[in-house]
């Protein structure tokens, strides 16, 4: 491979930027690197790979010395690329074209020269199927854009006439320098598809649609605490949502939770447990659109599978495929994976979390006649494997989980309060059918001390079970909710950060990173209990641990105050946002 065609040098994780249009996402780093997308869907092969040691990356970036910044433009997913280099200031504004298109992926990026003039190298190299394919018949064509076949897709670059190709590596790119005069813009336009491609469209066309789409899709959420955040938070939730409904994980694969422990798995995929979550935070924001969509994604998957719900599907609500590695460096510390083998558990916690979902919708009159039928559906589930054993939250080992049974108790009691009054005898069935659970559950993961404990044969405390009393499995007041709580910031608290759950006696933050879902948890733990100063302080330190875009992942290091795993989490950024708007509500 040629010098000019090096591969982009890793970033920390909170440097990286989300660009997403609902089918797929990419990831922008400081350098202008777009360094992961995969095309044409979200768990598709990557086209770009350099992120996790492969290769294939897009590249603008300033020539000779600068520092960067960036920002989003305020309610959606343009990204503006800002470096400020000896001779001036250059802006790269960023974005996937939106609404997407569910065959053709469309990059923009417009170079502005905002003092001074300006200077950049431009490289691409599009490498298919994590790499395996090289482009083909790349060629520039009459009107100066290029074009090119990589296994099945079809790619077209506008902006670029005076580029070259350079073969003289495994895999051609190409290459250009750009000069811009004080107050000259450029743009670029690179389509990729898995279908012929049109006559290309305007840049200016593209960027109107995408601004008015985002105006549209972004609600203005006035009463709220960190408006900017909770805006960002749900423009980042809309942006990885497709038009089936669901909305995927993560963007990303294979970014490691801990460095050379193993912890890499893929996360491009819908669970129905994260769904359940955006669609309740979309119901506390008075989201309708999000909410509908997170409601038509289960109920699809409920009528369709009943008791045999998944705990994942992918974005079209096909199966998830089992897992293998790529013979690929990885991100550094990691390993490169697709698929995920949650194809092969049963999660119990899924029936009442979607049960919470629909019972939500029910409440804002969202809930059709096949809302209803679902919940229904999800009720008989609980009822025929509330025994059985399951692998959590946390997907961990077959138990008798406690958080997942009391999740059902609490999804059943809100189905029957939602229930219309007309069918009283179904939700007397659902409430009887929850005293039951619960009883069952104190019976044998009470603690000694009166808090949950994790299962029968696993004592410890766990920051999952604040949810079901926050869910309504058991009162606010109850004793064994306070004691609960108590315990998960005695044990499992540090410095207004939330870990799971004890691994072993080493320090928390030995074992594994603080999770900022749980930290969310326990502000909206604190918040139910009337501690308003309580829930803000944890409210702000959590919403706090991001990198310069404000994306979260699932696990925060406080040591390094570095993002750890896939990215961005959507569950994270669900609570966030749910959190925000709970807390604005006063006790």
């Amino acid at each position: 491979m040629s010098k000019s065609a090096t591969v982009p040098t890793p970033h920390a994780l909170r440097d990286y930027a989300l660009l997403a249009d609902g089918h797929r996402g990419a990831l922008v780093g400081p350098r202008g690197d777009i360094v992961w997308m995969c095309a044409p869907r979200w768990d598709s092969d990557a086209v770009l790979a350099a992120l996790i040691g492969g290769p294939g990356w897009y590249t603008v970036t300033p020539t000779g010395s600068y520092v960067w910044g960036g920002y989003y433009e305020a309610g959606t997913l343009i990204w503006r690329s800002r470096w400020v280099t000896t001779g001036g200031i250059v802006e790269c504004r960023e974005a996937l074209a939106h609404p997407g298109d569910p065959h053709r992926a469309v990059l923009l990026r417009r170079l502005v020269a905002v003092d001074g003039p300006a200077e950049v190298t431009v490289n691409l190299q599009v490498a298919a199927g994590f790499g395996e394919h090289r482009l083909r018949k790349v060629k520039r064509v009459d009107d100066g854009r290029w074009t090119a076949r990589t296994a099945g897709l079809h790619l077209r670059l506008s902006g670029l006439p005076d580029a070259k190709t350079d073969e003289s590596g495994s895999r051609p790119h190409l290459t250009a320098r750009l000069r811009l005069e004080t107050g000259q813009r450029h743009d670029l336009v690179l389509e990729i598809s898995d279908q012929p491609l049109d006559g290309p469209q305007e840049p200016e066309r593209l960027w109107r649609a995408t601004q008015a789409a985002w105006a549209t899709d972004v609600p203005d959420m006035g009463a709220v605490l960190g408006r900017r955040d909770a805006r960002h938070a749900y423009a980042v939730l809309r942006g990885m949502t497709g038009p089936a409904g669901g909305t995927v994980a993560a963007a990303t694969t294979s970014l490691p939770e801990r460095a050379e422990q193993g912890r890499n798995y893929d996360y491009r995929y819908v669970w129905i447990r994260d769904q359940a979550y955006i669609g309740q935070a979309a119901a506390a924001a008075g989201a309708d659109a999000l909410l509908d969509d997170s409601v038509r994604f289960v109920t699809a998957r409920l009528l369709a599978h009943g008791s045999g719900l998944a705990p994942a599907y992918t974005a079209d609500g096909g199966p998830v495929p089992a897992p293998r590695t790529l013979d690929l460096p990885g991100y550094p510390g990691g390993f490169d994976v697709v698929g995920n083998r949650v194809n092969r558990q049963f999660q119990l916690d899924g029936f009442g979390e979607s049960l919470l979902l629909l019972a939500a919708a029910a409440r804002r009159d969202r809930l059709d006649a096949d809302g209803w039928r679902a919940a229904k559906a999800a009720a008989d589930a609980i009822a025929a494997r509330h025994g059985e054993n399951d692998a959590g939250i946390w997907e961990l080992h077959p138990d008798r989980w406690t958080h997942s049974r009391l999740t059902c108790a609490a999804g059943l009691r809100a189905l029957a309060t939602a229930h219309p009054a007309s069918g009283r005898g179904l939700a007397a069935r659902w409430e009887a059918q929850a005293d039951r659970i619960v009883t069952d559950a104190d019976r044998d993961c009470l603690h000694p001390t009166g808090r949950w404990q994790r299962s029968p044969s696993e004592e410890g405390v766990d920051a999952a079970l604040l949810l079901p009393a926050l869910r309504g499995a058991i009162p606010a007041d109850d004793p064994r909710t306070r004691a609960t709580l108590n315990a998960v910031l005695a044990e499992l608290c540090e410095d207004y950060y939330c870990y799971r759950f004890r691994h072993d006696q080493r320090p928390l933050q030995d074992a594994e990173g603080a999770f900022l879902l749980c930290g969310f948890l326990v502000a909206l733990a604190h918040h139910q209990q009337g501690n308003e100063r309580e829930a803000l302080r944890w409210f702000e330190r959590n919403r706090a641990a991001c990198g310069p875009p404000g994306l979260y992942a699932e696990e925060f290091d406080v040591a390094q105050r570095q993002l750890r795993g896939n990215l961005p989490q959507a569950f994270v950024h669900a609570l966030m946002l749910e959190t925000a708007h709970r807390l604005a509500s006063g006790p």
